[in-house]
C-alpha cells in the first residue's frame, strides 16, 4: 500500500540551532500515529514543514505521492495546539468561513456543519460568539473546522486541551471513527498516557532527532523486563522457594523476576501445592513513558 505521506531525512535550522535533524517516517492511510516528546523537542516544527507553514532547509516531504507544495494544506486537516478561532465571531459564520478556505461550496460546507453539529449535539450553538463559549467548548469547534472539508491527513496537536473527561471520550470517538473510514491521523503531545490509549505506531523525538520509532506493542514488548504481577486468594505463608526473585509483596500481591516464560508453570505448581489460588498473573509491560526517560537517557549517556 503507498504510502500517504513521507518524510524524507527532513531538517530545519533557526540560525545555530536544529530544530528538525535528519528525521524520515512514513505513514499509510487509516494510520494513527503518535508524534512524541517534550515540549521544545521539535514536534511542532516538523508538523510546520509538513503543512507548509515553513519552509524545509534539508530533505523532502511527499504527501500522497507528490512533493508538498502550495496545494498541500487545503487536503490536510490541523489543529495547532494554539487555537485560531475569531473570538468575536459566531459559530456558524466561522465555521462556513473556514471550511470554504478549504475549498467547499457554501452549500456543501453548511450541510457539512451541520452534521457535525448534530453529532456532538450542540446546534443552538450557531448563533453564539467564540467568546461565549468555554475553552472546551471552543475546542470541539476547532475541531470541527479542522474536519470538516474530510482531509486524508489529520494532523491534531495536544487535541484534549482543556477537555473534561466527557468531552476527551467524545473526541476519542471521533478521532476512532475518521481513523477507520481510512483518514491518517497524525496526533502530537507530551502526553504520554494519552498515545497508549489510542497510537499504534509511535515516534519519540527529543532534542530534534527521532529516537524511537516503530509499532508501540513491540517496543513496549522490546523494552520489557520480565517482570510479573501475581494476586493470590490469600497472603502465602512461605517464598523462600519460590521461583524466579522477588521484587515486591503486599499482602497476597507480589512482583517478580523471572528469567523465561517457562517460569510461570514452576510458579503455578509453587502455588497449588501450597492449596493457594492464583487470581491473576500478568506480565508487567513499560508504561510509555518510562521508555522515553530510558531511550533519552540511552541517547544522552
Amino acid at each position: 500500500m503507498n504510502s500517504i505521506l513521507s518524510v524524507q531525512q527532513v531538517s530545519k535550522h533557526y540560525g545555530d540551532y536544529t530544530a528538525v535533524n535528519n528525521i524520515s517516517f512514513e505513514l499509510k492511510p487509516g494510520q494513527l500515529f503518535g508524534l512524541l516528546g517534550p515540549n521544545g523537542a521539535g514536534k511542532t516544527s516538523l508538523i510546520r514543514m509538513m503543512t507548509t507553514i515553513t519552509s524545509i532547509d534539508e530533505g523532502s516531504i511527499f504527501f500522497n505521492q507528490e512533493k508538498i507544495n502550495s496545494d498541500t494544506p487545503g487536503l490536510i486537516g490541523y489543529m495547532p495546539e494554539e487555537r485560531g478561532l475569531y473570538k468575536k465571531m459566531k459559530v456558524g459564520d466561522q465555521l462556513l468561513y473556514l471550511a470554504q478556505l478549504k475549498g467547499l461550496s457554501k452549500k456543501d460546507a453548511k450541510a457539512k456543519i451541520q452534521s457535525w453539529l448534530d453529532r456532538f449535539e450542540i446546534n443552538d450553538w450557531w448563533n453564539k460568539e467564540i467568546n461565549e463559549l468555554s475553552k472546551g467548548m471552543q475546542q470541539k469547534i476547532q475541531f470541527i473546522s479542522t474536519v470538516v472539508h474530510e482531509p486524508k491527513l489529520l494532523i491534531l496537536d495536544e487535541p484534549f486541551s482543556g477537555l473534561d473527561p466527557i468531552n476527551t471520550n467524545l473526541i476519542k470517538s471521533e478521532i476512532f471513527r475518521l481513523k477507520e473510514a481510512g483518514t491518517t491521523i497524525i496526533f502530537s503531545t507530551h502526553r504520554m498516557e494519552q498515545v497508549e490509549e489510542i497510537c499504534e505506531e509511535i515516534m519519540l523525538v527529543n532534542k530534534g532527532r527521532a529516537i524511537l520509532k516503530g509499532n508501540l506493542q513491540e517496543i513496549r514488548n522490546q523494552y520489557k523486563k520480565n517482570l510479573y504481577e501475581i494476586t493470590l486468594d490469600q497472603s502465602p505463608a512461605d517464598l523462600s522457594n519460590l521461583p524466579g526473585n522477588i521484587q515486591e509483596q503486599v499482602d497476597n500481591q507480589i512482583i517478580i523476576h523471572l528469567e523465561d516464560d517457562a517460569m510461570s508453570n514452576e510458579i503455578l505448581s509453587f502455588f497449588t501445592k501450597q492449596g493457594i489460588r492464583i487470581r491473576s498473573f500478568k506480565e508487567i509491560l513499560p508504561s510509555l513513558n518510562e521508555i522515553f526517560i530510558q531511550s533519552v537517557e540511552e541517547v544522552e549517556a
